[in-house]
């Protein structure tokens, strides 16, 4: 490990689950990384120091991370950024959202003289954890230079994908099989156990196979357990998530006969108190639900 001290000063605004490990991982590399959070306490044991607000993250970073969770927080964060008034500074969106939300905080930043990436994570979690998350980049190629080695600290890979948007186009594709996937390996071990086969076997044995997928090896432990936290990622995420896919695809002419099926499973389970758990709980929902 580095020195702290002797690489730029990094920014992450939004220090929960995914960004704290980030800032983990980041100030392991070397750099200074100072963070802020509207919960202080989701910040424990990250490793930034902690700023009373984005402003002044932005007074000491040359480069700003964002781990949101909703579009108005998003709106909060680029509007306190901007408000620092500090040109040249590059900040990093990677959540998933909608193009126009991210479109919409791009022109707030570029009128005070920042650059706004899209660059959403393919990952859980866990993947956080491990820094082995994939980072799908778009938007100014200058920006993404300087972002580059930061990105490189939290995933095991980075995509540069050209004009702004093209990170979360990418990400749509990508989520849309993470929630096909997971309602799947909740069918497929729902189907085993009622046919009588032991959870623990069906998931080894179809690990094994070609029928397996990330999100079967990924999720099926957990649902072959029963145990659904803590989330790797919260079944409301992924909910939210899908429905910002449905929105586009419609928008593009994409036929999504399949996550439109799946759609209403996740909001059925959100309803029916499952949301915060991780999206494993799929499984759950299908076992309780009525036949």
């Amino acid at each position: 490990m580095a020195d702290p001290g002797t690489e730029p000063v990094v920014g992450i605004v939004g220090l929960g689950v995914m960004g704290g490990a980030m800032a983990r991982h980041i100030r392991s590399a070397g750099h200074d990384v100072v963070g802020f959070d509207t919960d202080p306490r989701r910040a424990a044991g990250c490793g930034a120091r902690l700023l009373a607000s984005p402003e002044e993250v932005a007074a000491e970073a040359g480069v700003v991370l964002l781990s949101l969770p909703t579009v108005e927080s998003l709106r909060e964060a680029s509007r306190a950024l901007a408000s620092a008034r500090r040109p040249g500074l590059v900040v990093v969106e990677m959540g998933t959202f909608s193009i126009e939300a991210k479109e919409q905080a791009r022109a707030v930043l570029e009128a005070a003289g920042a650059a706004l990436l899209d660059a959403p994570v393919s990952g859980t979690g866990l993947q956080a954890a491990d820094a082995t998350l994939v980072v799908y980049a778009s938007g100014d190629p200058e920006a993404f230079a300087a972002a580059e080695p930061i990105l490189g600290h939290v995933g095991q890979r980075t995509f540069y994908l050209g004009e702004f948007g093209n990170g979360s186009r990418m990400k749509f594709v990508a989520n849309l099989l993470v929630s096909v996937h997971t309602l799947a390996a909740a069918e497929a071990h729902r189907l085993g156990a009622a046919s009588g086969l032991d959870p623990r076997v069906v998931q080894e044995v179809i690990s094994a196979g070609v029928g397996t997928s990330r999100m079967f090896d990924i999720r099926g432990p957990m649902m072959a357990s029963g145990v659904y936290e803590p989330p790797s990622a919260r079944l409301a995420i992924i909910c939210k998530d899908a429905g910002i896919i449905a929105e586009h695809a419609r928008a593009v002419g994409a036929p999504t006969p399949l996550l439109d099926a799946a759609l209403p499973q996740y909001r059925e389970a959100a309803d029916r108190g499952l949301g915060e758990l991780d999206a494993a709980a799929l499984y759950r929902h299908l076992t309780e639900r009525p036949a």
